[in-house]
């Protein structure tokens, strides 16, 4: 039963130590990737709320596309299954939604559906946001739709003409 246990002991130091040097050799490069990845998804969302300041529903349709791009290259990292598998469901969520926005013009329909893809988003937002990146949950107190923002400062994309900056910063991460 001991030498079981010393055996099982030195093979789980060697397995934690070969991960360790592993992680230290491809590391620096994988990181700088995946931050990328993450500053690229947040760059489009954040173009996606912008465009909607500017009722602009072609732009709209241009950033929409842009999520749905960077978001199908990211890869989820240290999850257990069960999240895995919510942040992956999730993700496709918000592609499809990224997906309505590209099929109408009409500028109140892509508002409504894009409420929908920012609760989604910040559902998600501690995975997509790079680390050098401070990001705002905002709601507009009239109707409860949220955004993300990367300002304190309130620029209510739902009502741009008469309450631009009308809402309030609910949380942050």
């Amino acid at each position: 039963m001991k030498n079981l246990l010393v055996v099982t002991f030195l093979f789980l130091s060697c397995l934690a130590q070969a991960q360790l040097t592993s992680k230290e050799e491809v590391a620096p490069e994988l990181v700088a990737k995946r931050e990328a990845e993450k500053k690229e998804i947040t760059k489009n969302y954040l173009a996606l709320k912008n465009s909607f300041l500017t009722s602009d529903s072609l732009a709209v349709v241009k950033n929409a596309e842009a999520l749905k791009s960077s978001l199908k290259n990211f890869k989820f990292k240290k999850l257990n299954l069960e999240n895995m598998n919510k942040a992956t469901i999730s993700r496709k969520e918000i592609i499809d939604l990224a997906t309505a926005l590209t099929v109408t013009k009409n500028i109140n329909k892509q508002r409504k559906i894009f409420e929908s893809l920012s609760l989604k988003y910040w559902d998600q937002v501690a995975k997509f946001k790079p680390a050098d990146e401070t990001l705002y949950l905002q709601v507009c107190p009239m109707t409860g739709a949220v955004w993300t923002s990367d300002s304190k400062e309130i620029k209510n994309p739902y009502y741009p003409k008469n309450m631009l900056t009308c809402g309030e910063v609910k949380a942050s991460l």
